[in-house]
């Protein structure tokens, strides 16, 4: 494939994968519409391993081999050269090694081979264009399909899909099926690449219709560069001081919401780490950025500045507006891990005792700030056994006076 024509591909592709139809996408990759229906077809529907994707932040790109280039003419050492692009050494040599011929940068296997003889090529300049090339053809994994050359695999695969079982399915059976077999496993992916992959096609291609959606063509389940919660200029949990995990300093606070039927309406609820107390956020116009972080900057307004430490949250998307939060109110916010609700014990035990109050399957949105008061003011008056049996707004009374006197021992002193 020219060099010109697989930039087009990979342009088309990206459009398609960012949401653009057909048509605009194989405008603006530049080709005609039959040439990116063929590429279309071809592939599935979906881009595939054998369409080269863009270079990742984990290959090398252009820029540095070029880089690379410019420290071999200055006669740098693999280090120097590494060090400038933030990269392993081993990475740098093992670029050069890959495609150079010079004493410096060859094994000992090969030294050995070219002194007895065996080696008589003359040197290769390093060109980066060319190891760039070189690099993106070794990544397409051209391969045979397992699929395609093992028959018996093939025919068990083709009996278990008749049998409606998914792919993922399929892929595990065999593993139970065959342990000490790897000729005989083969990954769910490439099931689906060769229903859907022309020239990968070693199973009929009517068998699409035993998968569960029966689809034709597959569909990319996100767009290129999405990812779902992803939020600008987060703080991880890992940056959180110490104070905030020994739970000695109040004013450090987890945050989540309590969502209702078909998670529609919400409740906002935030929990004290020290003393567990609850505050209840009313968003009676939804649950969206903008009315969370208004509802806690006015939740934050009514409590003293010294309870406006840090608040944690997961990285659900009605935190995107953490920044402003975090000026209007002084409050740090910082983001629990994906999929990590203990990272938030507190206020997960807290949403568990508010379903009490708040069956789920209900619409949330029919309770009123005057009704939210009251249950935050019953949960605050529950005593718990984590606290001694104290009342959460007993232990932050006591949290605030020994504060309190903290400071006034510190400035008599």
């Amino acid at each position: 494939m020219r060099l010109l024509e697989r930039t087009k591909q990979q342009l088309f592709w990206t459009q398609i994968r960012a949401g653009l139809a057909f048509s605009p996408a194989a405008a603006a990759a530049g080709v005609p519409r039959r040439t990116a229906a063929g590429w279309f077809v071809q592939a599935g529907g979906i881009m595939t391993p054998n369409v080269p994707a863009q270079s990742r932040q984990r290959y090398l790109s252009l820029e540095e081999r070029e880089d690379i280039h410019a420290g071999i003419e200055r006669e740098e050492s693999i280090r120097a050269i590494a060090r400038r692009l933030s990269r392993a050494p081993s990475t740098v040599l093992r670029e050069l090694r890959r495609n150079m011929r010079d004493q410096r940068y060859r094994t000992r296997s090969t030294l050995r081979q070219r002194r007895r003889g065996r080696q008589r090529t003359q040197p290769w300049e390093y060109r980066p264009s060319s190891a760039h090339e070189r690099a993106k053809r070794r990544a397409s994994r051209p391969k045979v399909a397992k699929l395609a050359v093992n028959s018996e695999l093939r025919e068990l695969v083709q009996f278990k899909l008749k049998e409606k079982l998914s792919p993922e399915q399929i892929s595990a059976e065999l593993r139970e099926e065959f342990p000490g077999q790897p000729e005989m496993w083969v990954s769910q992916e490439a099931i689906y690449q060769a229903i859907y992959v022309q020239g990968r096609g070693a199973l009929r291609r009517e068998l699409a219709v035993c998968l569960r959606t029966g689809r034709a063509l597959r569909k990319p389940r996100r767009k290129v560069a999405e990812r779902r919660g992803r939020i600008p200029n987060m703080v991880m949990i890992s940056e959180r001081p110490p104070e905030v995990e020994d739970r000695a300093v109040p004013g450090h606070w987890e945050g989540d919401l309590l969502t209702g039927k078909n998670k529609k309406s919400a409740i906002g609820t935030l929990v004290e780490r020290s003393s567990r107390y609850v505050i209840l956020l009313h968003l009676p116009n939804g649950h969206g950025a903008e009315e969370v972080e208004k509802a806690i900057t006015a939740a934050a307004q009514q409590l003293p500045e010294s309870l406006r430490r840090s608040l944690t949250w997961d990285q659900g998307h009605e935190m995107a507006n953490h920044l402003q939060l975090k000026i209007a109110t002084g409050l740090e916010v910082y983001f629990c891990d994906p999929h990590s609700p203990w990272q938030r014990g507190s206020n997960e035990n807290t949403n568990g005792l508010l379903r009490q109050y708040f069956p789920k399957g209900q619409d949330l949105s029919r309770y009123g700030p005057n009704y939210l008061a009251f249950v935050s003011a019953q949960m605050n008056r529950r005593p718990r056994k984590t606290l001694g049996w104290l009342r959460p707004s007993q232990a932050l009374q006591r949290l605030l006076s020994d504060a309190s006197q903290s400071a006034n021992v510190a400035s008599t002193d």
